[in-house]
């Protein structure tokens, strides 16, 4: 009698369950390379070299430098509202060129909304201790700030004031719209802080960013 040939002893692979071309697989161990290395860029403020990519994955810098250039085609072709660029020696996450006027209308219109608790934590450090890094704020708060600067700097609140002498960090000061919206004309109107502050503050700070 002849055997059907799903009858016969061999593994089979429907074409469903099979990996499609061109699709990296994720790893046994943890997530593939191109998942890995959006999540680092999500969260970078500067771009990246892919030199650092490598070592931070552990992966050889061709097999880094491939993945990035097929995730920005991938994401051109698909029509994403942001594009992954090669710029300044490294690569980072844009907004797509045509969805600008989008997102300026969107951070003007917040601009009526109220802030968040960790964006008026972080301008009140930006007020009270500017010019001052985002390290140091980060160390203040022990969480880091990035995004909210981002948020902050957005809405006219907080402006670079230039870079450290000694860590050429990027420094940040209140603008004249902060005052403004807080009815002050100068920084020095500002209420004393130092009644509600730790005895040690600056080791705190330390302590935070040891």
């Amino acid at each position: 009698m002849t055997e059907r040939l799903d009858d016969l002893p061999f593994p089979r692979t429907s074409p469903e369950s099979a990996p499609a071309p061109g699709v990296e697989q994720p790893a046994a161990d943890g997530p593939g390379l191109r998942a890995a290395l959006e999540a680092i860029l999500l969260v970078v403020d500067e771009p990246v070299p892919e030199v650092t990519l490598a070592q931070v994955l552990e992966r050889p810098t061709h097999e880094v430098t491939a993945a990035l250039h097929a995730l920005a085609a991938e994401y051109t072709d698909a029509g994403r509202g942001f594009d992954l660029r090669q710029v300044a020696g490294g690569w980072r996450y844009y907004t797509r060129a045509d969805c600008a006027p989008l997102v300026e209308r969107f951070v003007r219109d917040g601009q009526q909304t109220r802030l968040t608790q960790a964006a008026l934590e972080t301008l009140a450090v930006v007020a009270y201790r500017q010019p001052v890094s985002r390290a140091r704020v980060a160390a203040v708060r022990g969480v880091n700030s990035d995004g909210v600067m981002r948020t902050l700097v957005a809405r006219g609140l907080v402006e670079e004031a230039g870079t450290d002498p000694e860590s050429q960090a990027m420094l940040y000061r209140t603008t004249a719209y902060f005052l403004e919206r807080l009815g002050l004309t100068s920084i020095d109107e500002l209420p004393e802080l130092a009644p509600f502050l730790p005895d040690d503050v600056d080791g705190l700070e330390d302590h935070r960013s040891a």
